[in-house]
């Protein structure tokens, strides 16, 4: 499976949910402390984008304002400023914004047409062409996987952030309210019309900032299918937190499990050895917990640190078959396992045989690979 960096959207918005009028000026809506803050979390990431439409209309220079903070992040050993990233699927880029002659390094991603349109007329930028369309995974990947960003902080526009939140890749949504309104039906909003994610975002933050407040919000919903979402990754981290608590054994690995909702409600977490039982699993232990019958269950995701066993000597049906028997029909999990106790054991593959969407994040492995590290050569 593919690796993401970590993704914060980040705004400002009226109590009316705009980001801006329509007059000519940009609409300042952050206080002078909220302003500094930003610059604070742009100094703390390894990139930041912006769309195409947010370079036209503000033209911004998108710094690290602070010689402090770009003294720190040199001493360490990172670049005086972020990557700066946009996004344009026309490649149509002004070469005199701001944005192309201030900070650091910079990279555009486009589809085909808009790289052949910038090598036509260029821009001072790296150019990435990721197919005939723009494709938001790719994109993530290559930033990951090719330019080493691990956080991605994005401050717009509108569009970015409604797609980036309706395909589950956000991890956090910064947002602050100011106290005003704009009330012009023809002004931008933060977000626009479509299909996101079910359920409730999880509140992380408040913080009053002179006259405007900060709210963190991280989203909880599972993804669908074998695409994985940015919920997915703070759920499997959960489980292997649970791993970490599980008495240790020379017989049997330590493994945590989290069952949620596709709404993003938990509905039970277990670890190996619970409660004292010292042969009960953690997929079985988090499954006893919830009510017969419950209809959330066959949506339902179950997060495990350690892919589900196939073959156990303490019990007669193995986690894998659990799990088909409750009728969930998607997993994510961070590790195969290997053939310490068991050889040959594939619990990824019999969910898939039986239609079961089975997700591997492996960089998540290194956590759940470390309670068992006294199991592994």
């Amino acid at each position: 499976m593919p690796s993401y960096p970590y993704v914060l959207l980040s705004a400002a918005v009226s109590l009316d949910g705009y980001l801006d009028d329509t007059s000519p000026e940009r609409l300042l809506l952050s206080s002078p402390a909220d302003f500094d803050r930003v610059d604070e979390v742009r100094a703390s990431v390894d990139a930041i984008l912006i769309g195409a439409g947010t370079i036209r209309a503000d033209n911004p220079r998108l710094l690290v304002n602070s010689a402090e903070r770009r003294a720190a992040r040199m001493a360490a050993g990172k670049p005086e400023y972020p990557l700066k990233v946009t996004v344009s699927a026309s490649g149509e880029l002004d070469p005199t914004a701001n944005f192309w002659h201030t900070g650091g390094e910079k990279i555009v991603y486009t589809t085909e047409k808009g790289a052949e349109r910038l090598r036509r007329a260029p821009v001072a930028a790296d150019v990435v062409a990721l197919g005939a369309d723009l494709d938001w995974r790719r994109l993530l990947r290559h930033l990951r996987e090719v330019r080493g960003v691990e956080r991605l902080m994005v401050e717009g526009g509108g569009t970015v952030h409604t797609q980036l939140l309706q395909q589950g890749l956000a991890d956090e949504v910064q947002l602050v309210l100011a106290p005003l309104f704009v009330g012009d039906p023809d002004a931008p909003r933060l977000f626009g019309p479509g299909g996101y994610q079910g359920g409730r975002l999880r509140l992380v933050e408040t913080r009053q900032i002179e006259d405007v407040v900060l709210m963190r919000y991280e989203p909880t919903a599972p993804g669908a299918g074998v695409l994985p979402s940015a919920a997915d990754r703070r759920w499997l981290a959960a489980a292997c937190d649970l791993a970490a608590q599980c008495p240790p054994s020379e017989t049997a690995f330590s493994v945590g499990a989290v069952v949620v909702a596709a709404d993003g409600t938990e509905l039970a977490r277990g670890y190996s050895r619970e409660g004292g039982d010292p042969v009960v699993h953690a997929e079985e232990a988090a499954l006893a917990k919830i009510a017969a019958g419950d209809p959330r269950v066959t949506s339902a995701t179950v997060y495990t640190s350690l892919e589900p066993c196939t073959h156990r000597a303490s019990r007669p049906v193995p986690c894998a078959r659990l799990i088909l028997d409750a009728g969930v029909r998607r997993v994510v999990t961070a590790w195969r396992e290997p053939d310490t106790f068991v050889a040959g054991a594939d619990g990824s593959g019999l969910l898939a045989g039986e239609g079961v969407d089975v997700v591997v994040l492996p960089e998540y492995e290194g956590r759940a690979k470390a309670p068992n590290s006294h199991l592994l050569p």
